[in-house]
């Protein structure tokens, strides 16, 4: 017998599921790509990205994924034999500097460890080193989502100002964006990029990129720069500059609503919703973890992130399974070189307590159906915390 009938639940660290709103925007006739209404569209999420990256800089839009927004990034402010430090926390600051090495920059990891965040010391220290200043760029990711760490970079900006270097700070928020803190100017990032469809609640497809003056001046002689990702091309005068082309539309109605829900719930309480989930997540994982067959991917209680929880765990198919296949819930699988050694619960964008209590409920249950060992009432405490936590 299955009790899956029903919504399937996603639970994956994105594509995020999609508000109703959203897709209903998305229902609708053709817009003219020439039109006011499309030009005055193109401008409000353009400012809009601006206030959800904090910052004064340019912002551009892309029709891509992550992937494609990390090479928007990369062309536009480095040159063939640049040498860049990319700062590794998990996955996915090493795949941006692959995308780097293979477009023939010169790219060095300063080693981490998928178990911790980025230590800022350690930055300070290597770019110290760097007398010469031979590294012309700083990649990090802001959340994680293979390890489930969250790096702090306002201190990594602060190591690099410490450290007198003037690389450029390039981060990556496509995990982050939209779910908690994030302050561009305020940090000192020169460049960041996300995506559209995590904690942005919008259909993947699109990558939004921001740059300061100071990344902007680089762009003048960087030699990577290409004509569909070239900044100076998305300022041309013609509005279809914007886009390299035809505008993206539908994606666009989406994200234009995703980006007013937002705005209405107000950011500081849309940040704090996914403070108070995420720990009423951790909540039931420290008493899950009771067990001794699973634990927290990241040891640091302060460096696990709001938007995802990566849990360790020997072998978690049968659980995956079994949450997929009888209850309709969706779980992410570990990655990387957490891959068959982990699973992952993402708390991010269009979700509640009931979306997260329900998850939470399932895992439990498949937890006692398939034996496995672990500590009884993660539920509970995950309910307890948020009933303590959430005034009536």
């Amino acid at each position: 017998m299955v009790v899956r009938a029903g919504r399937e639940f996603l639970a994956i660290p994105g594509p995020t599921t999609m508000p109703d709103e959203v897709l209903r925007a998305m229902h609708r006739p053709a817009l003219d790509i020439y039109s006011d209404t499309m030009v005055q569209m193109t401008g409000s999420l353009l400012r809009d990205l601006g206030t959800l990256f904090a910052t004064k800089g340019q912002t551009y839009i892309y029709i891509a994924n992550g992937h494609g927004a990390w090479e928007a990034t990369l062309s536009n402010v480095l040159s063939r034999g640049d040498k860049i430090l990319v700062l590794e926390s998990g996955r996915f600051a090493v795949g941006w500097g692959n995308a780097a090495r293979a477009m023939g920059v010169d790219v060095e990891g300063l080693k981490g460890d998928w178990r911790r965040a980025i230590r800022p010391a350690e930055v300070e220290a290597r770019l110290r080193a760097d007398t010469r200043h031979e590294i012309k760029a700083i990649l990090a990711v802001q959340v994680d989502t293979a390890s489930g760490a969250i790096n702090d970079i306002e201190a990594i900006g602060k190591a690099i100002k410490a450290a007198g270097h003037p690389a450029l700070f390039m981060v990556d928020a496509v995990a982050s964006l939209g779910c908690m803190p994030f302050e561009m100017d305020g940090w000192g990032i020169d460049v960041a990029m996300s995506g559209s469809q995590k904690g942005l609640m919008a259909p993947p497809g699109l990558g939004f990129v921001a740059a300061n003056d100071r990344a902007r001046e680089v762009h003048k002689t960087a030699d990577l720069r290409t004509p569909y990702w070239d900044w100076t091309e998305r300022e041309g005068a013609e509005h279809y500059h914007k886009y390299s082309g035809t505008a993206p539309v539908y994606l666009l109605f989406a994200q234009r609503q995703a980006i007013d829900m937002l705005f209405d719930e107000k950011l500081e309480n849309v940040f704090r919703r996914h403070s108070l989930l995420a720990e009423a997540v951790r909540r039931a994982v420290t008493v899950w973890s009771e067990g001794q067959m699973l634990g927290f991917n990241i040891a640091e209680p302060n460096e696990r992130s709001n938007t995802v929880t990566t849990v360790a765990m020997k072998d978690p198919a049968a659980l995956l399974a079994y949450c997929k296949n009888m209850c309709g819930v969706i779980l992410g699988v570990g990655i990387g070189d957490l891959q068959g050694k982990a699973f992952r619960i993402a708390h991010m964008g269009h979700v509640n307590a009931p979306m997260i209590l329900g998850t939470l409920g399932v895992i439990e249950m498949g937890l006692q159906a398939l034996g496995i060992p672990h500590g009884k009432g993660g539920t509970e405490a995950a309910i307890n915390f948020l009933g303590e936590t959430v005034a009536a």
